[in-house]
């Protein structure tokens, strides 16, 4: 590791000099490209844009072979500029250092691709810019395609009805014995809701409220288990957990946000089994929305059933 400071505030080829891979490597790079985007931690970055300064250095592997002018022979710019373009429309990010780490992931799948520098920088934030800088290599991403691949879970909303029934444990009983990932959907309780009069405030206390009446979900059966993020999900439908879905971080984060309001609770769910590409939504002792832009099926079934489908 070198000592020189100004090595920390110069460019990304100084540093990539100052510290040299094994062999000789060609770098190609992508400089001062900016995205106006949502992102970050502050309640005053929620619903806003602000510009980020992305520059990118990829050392590769020299072509062994004449180029011949054939694009096909090279690491094209484009591999920088959608693995950016890709890492911000997966999520909504709060920290620039997960979207550092996105990028040069994507990066690293490109097979000549040996080690990758990321700066990005926020231009809004203050008088100066804000950023991070991370090098990655293959000892970190080793390459081959990025497995985007998820289970295909059920979804099953369940009404305030549904959730005190007596048949509660015998639509588990049979969910867990169908061997398929289960999600939970549920709506506020019976208690009222606060009413704030102002949207985004009321968008969370609707919620919240929501999150409220899932802890009372996962009180009544322990195989339910609250979970409010896409890395507990997945853990969970892979693991043949029961879930019930804490709404607030995935559709706050969202880069789409849903149409529908927080407190119309069966189209919010009918949302969530698109963004999860559900099987299908199973709605309990409710009626079905009377518009949803999910593409799965949805189903309704009374509370006096006593057999999930």
């Amino acid at each position: 590791m070198t000592s020189d400071l100004h090595l920390a505030f110069g460019s990304l080829s100084d540093r990539a000099e100052a510290f040299p891979a094994k062999g000789p490597l060609d770098r190609i790079s992508v400089r001062d490209h900016v995205v106006e985007v949502e992102i970050g931690a502050f309640q005053a970055e929620r619903g806003a844009t602000q510009r980020v300064r992305f520059n990118v250095v990829v050392e590769v592997e020299p072509v062994t072979v004449a180029v011949d002018d054939d694009v096909d022979r090279i690491l094209s710019y484009d591999r920088i500029t959608d693995a950016i373009a890709e890492s911000l429309a997966e999520e909504r990010l709060n920290l620039l250092e997960t979207l550092a780490e996105r990028v040069a992931e994507r990066v690293l799948t490109a097979p000549r691709a040996m080690r990758v520098f990321v700066r990005i920088e926020k231009l809004d934030r203050g008088p100066g810019a804000l950023g991070v800088e991370i090098v990655r290599d293959r000892r970190w991403h080793p390459g081959g395609p990025r497995d985007d691949s998820r289970p295909h879970p059920r979804l099953v909303f369940l009404s305030n009805d549904a959730l005190v029934s007596d048949h509660l444990a015998g639509w588990i009983d049979r969910l867990q014995a169908q061997g398929r990932p289960v999600i939970f959907c549920v709506g506020a309780g019976t208690n009222p809701v606060p009413h704030t009069g102002h949207r985004m405030t009321q968008r969370r206390v609707d919620l919240l409220a929501i999150e409220q009446n899932a802890w009372c979900l996962a009180a009544r059966d322990d195989r339910c288990v609250v979970v409010a993020t896409r890395t507990e999900l997945d853990w969970a439908m892979r693991h043949g957990q029961i879930s019930v879905w804490a709404p607030s971080k995935i559709v706050l984060d969202a880069v789409e946000s849903p149409s529908v309001r927080a407190d119309d609770t069966v189209a919010l769910a009918a949302w969530f089994a698109g963004l999860v590409q559900a099987e299908d939504l199973l709605v309990v002792g409710a009626a079905l929305p009377d518009r949803s832009d999910a593409r799965v099926s949805l189903r309704a079934m009374p509370v006096q059933e006593d057999a999930i489908p």
